[in-house]
């Protein structure tokens, strides 16, 4: 097939978007430098700069090699990710660049997020073949890349809202952990939301529960408590009655089967109990995601999220931007009446449903 455009360019449009595309393909070259950024420590190490730093200064801070430092710090110039001061030729981060480069305490710390493109990128041809095929690719089936990856992204989020804003948005659920109630969470990948509920109420008995082995295990090497434990076990038939909340923490959209685990998860559920399900902002028409939040959902989506439910049983592939209306609907058939958004930040909804 020929296609001829060049009658109908417009000079314009052409320009901006190949504007846009160069900015795509530096976007994606500095991936990498962000995570080797990361492995070296040069972020930390000027973060913990008093002053600003040359190449050679960064270099022999970090014990990496100058050139390739000099050549690693103007990309990051270039980025916006690093400041630069010509008239001394050195690199320096502002309070906002290290809260989102280099202090992973911050809640708005990004960089761990990179990490898992390795495995996105790695798994490039498998993804390919499936679009042909309409096969998944499974959680499992990436390097262990993804889920440290997944890990580090949502992590800053969790513990900066988690127990300070979502938990408190949820009708008497506080108060209950206070107490001391059981809690389920579902999906929890390496455990970092589970650790957080469990270390803020020592009352209260947490169970973190994933399908993928390796993260179970992961999550128990990292976390260890008196009131938390984790354990291998798919949504849809965990083990265990009478938990008064159970969580869901961007994971139902990667399900095959999110009916099938809501469903189990009511039967789960105290008379009393609440699910908190946490997932991706979205609105309920492709239009409203039509920004820079749904940009990095939709891709992740593509790339990782609807292949995982395409390789599980049910293969539902709700994708990472359902939206409010439709994961209220799935809710609903799942047996929940009362279902609510409880709170939103600009990267998470937190619906709540009660029996």
């Amino acid at each position: 097939m020929n296609i001829h455009t060049t009658a109908s360019l417009d000079e314009g449009r052409l320009n901006a978007l190949m504007g846009t595309v160069l900015n795509e393909i530096g976007a994606a070259h500095n991936a990498t430098l962000v995570i080797i950024g990361e492995k070296v420590g040069l972020y930390r190490a000027l973060a913990e700069s008093r002053e600003p730093l040359s190449a050679a200064g960064l270099a022999a801070r970090t014990g990496a090699y100058e050139r390739y430092v000099r050549e690693w710090a103007c990309a990051q110039a270039a980025s916006g990710f690093v400041g630069y001061d010509e008239t001394t030729d050195r690199f320096f981060m502002t309070p906002e660049q290290v809260a989102v480069f280099a202090d992973e305490e911050s809640s708005t710390y990004l960089a761990g997020g990179f990490q898992a493109l390795s495995a996105v990128y790695a798994g490039e041809p498998r993804l390919a073949a499936a679009f042909t095929t309409g096969e998944g690719v499974g959680w499992g089936e990436h390097c262990n890349c993804l889920f440290c990856g997944t890990e580090r992204f949502f992590r800053p989020g969790y513990k900066g809202h988690l127990v300070a804003e979502w938990l408190p948005a949820l009708d008497g659920v506080t108060e209950k952990l206070e107490r001391g109630i059981r809690v389920a969470d579902i999906g929890c990948g390496h455990g970092a939301s589970t650790a957080i509920m469990a270390e803020a109420f020592p009352n209260s008995e947490f169970v973190g529960y994933d399908f993928h082995e390796p993260s179970i295990l992961e999550a128990g090497a990292k976390y260890r408590a008196p009131n938390l434990r984790f354990e291998v076990a798919r949504a849809q038939d965990f083990p265990g009655t009478g938990f008064d909340l159970v969580a869901i923490f961007d994971a139902l959209h990667d399900m095959g089967d999110p009916l099938g685990a809501v469903s189990h998860i009511r039967a789960a559920l105290s008379e009393d109990g609440t699910l908190m399900v946490v997932e991706p902002k979205a609105g309920d028409r492709l239009a409203d995601n039509l920004n820079p939040v749904g940009r990095v959902f939709y891709a992740a989506s593509t790339n990782v999220c609807v292949p995982a439910s395409l390789g599980q049983d049910g293969r539902a592939a709700l994708g990472a931007q359902a939206g409010p209306a439709r994961l209220g609907a799935l809710l609903r058939d799942g047996g929940f009446s009362r279902v609510r958004t409880a709170i939103a930040t600009p990267f998470n909804m937190v619906l709540e449903a009660r029996p």
